[in-house]
């Protein structure tokens, strides 16, 4: 686990709490968890650009108590990455209380993965299929309150829904009851992945419930993002793909500003992302913005410094060399 030098008082000390965004009744902008992609590097890009509250990637809360390899590899952290929520993978209420302590001075709280529907995750008894295990989730959110004396230090879920909504509704009211602090709900089954978000279902959850929720699915604009939020009446939106293709959309721009590839480069070399990661998310945000045979040439690339000398000659962007 790295952090910068950060010192164990900083998350009692974040300016920004987000359960008092999510009452602020202003639109909260939320960077989803998202394996390979949301770690500091693309936190801090999407942060100078409206996004208001991040999640890191997925962790194996077993192999990141086990595990200092896990650790150093998985999570890391500097002093502007806040707020920030850590999501762990758990089926086990001890191991995740042990690693809500051990993230807990770096982090605003933790975030229970309840809606991956990937085959491995939920053969481990991971992600969606905690959805049909309401006592466990409501044992695992119980320890982690009796275990981190930070009473400001938050405790989600993430959920797919059911076909039957009235044992989503039945979940997340056990799941308020316990103590969680907020819900985010993607509007799919678990079997369901490219199908319309079920944004009706997200409305009637958030009807039911008194703690802040979250609609997620599907949004690919601010345009969408306020739509959502108005149509759900939820506290917030969270985004995956569509912060991916465009870091930048929350700040109201429809396709990724030149200044956010720049950006991205100059944090992406400061902080050493590894190439396959850098050159990826340029992938990503370069996509609309160029053509076919652009692509498969920009996609072929192998090494920064030809990345960077692409950037240079057919964006003009000025940029540092790496030999």
């Amino acid at each position: 686990m790295k952090c910068d030098s950060i010192q164990t008082t900083i998350c009692q000390e974040r300016k920004k709490d987000p359960i008092e965004m999510f009452h602020s009744g202003q639109l909260v902008k939320i960077c989803a968890p998202m394996v390979r992609y949301s770690k500091l590097a693309f936190r801090t890009l999407v942060r100078k650009y409206c996004c208001d509250l991040c999640y890191t990637p997925m962790i194996v809360a077993a192999d990141f108590v086990r595990s200092t390899k896990a650790r150093d590899s998985e999570f890391t952290t500097n002093q502007g990455d806040c707020p920030l929520i850590v999501q762990f993978a758990a089926n086990d209420a001890r191991l995740l209380s042990d690693a809500a302590r051990i993230v807990c001075p770096y982090a605003n709280g933790i975030d229970i993965n309840c809606g991956c529907p990937q085959r491995w995750a939920m053969a481990e008894g991971y992600g969606a299929c905690l959805i049909n295990k309401p006592e466990l989730v409501r044992d695992m959110v119980k320890q982690v309150r009796n275990q981190v004396e930070n009473p400001k230090f938050s405790v989600s879920v993430k959920i797919r829904i059911h076909d039957d909504l009235t044992r989503t509704v039945d979940l997340c009211r056990k799941a308020e009851a316990t103590g969680v602090s907020w819900i985010t709900v993607h509007g799919r089954t678990v079997e369901e992945r490219h199908q319309p978000v079920h944004y009706d279902a997200i409305k009637i959850i958030k009807e039911n419930m008194s703690i802040p929720v979250i609609a997620n699915g599907d949004i690919r604009s601010l345009k969408e993002a306020e739509n959502v939020w108005q149509i759900t009446g939820t506290d917030g939106v969270m985004v995956a793909r569509g912060l991916l293709a465009n870091p930048a959309m929350f700040a109201g721009y429809e396709e990724t500003p030149l200044k956010c590839i720049w950006d991205w480069v100059d944090i992406a070399l400061e902080l050493g992302t590894p190439y396959m990661c850098f050159h990826q998310h340029l992938m990503y945000m370069m996509e609309k913005i160029t053509s076919k045979q652009e692509r498969r040439v920009f996609n072929a690339l192998s090494s920064a410094s030809a990345v960077l000398d692409y950037l240079t000659e057919h964006y003009g962007i000025l940029l540092p060399k790496l030999y």
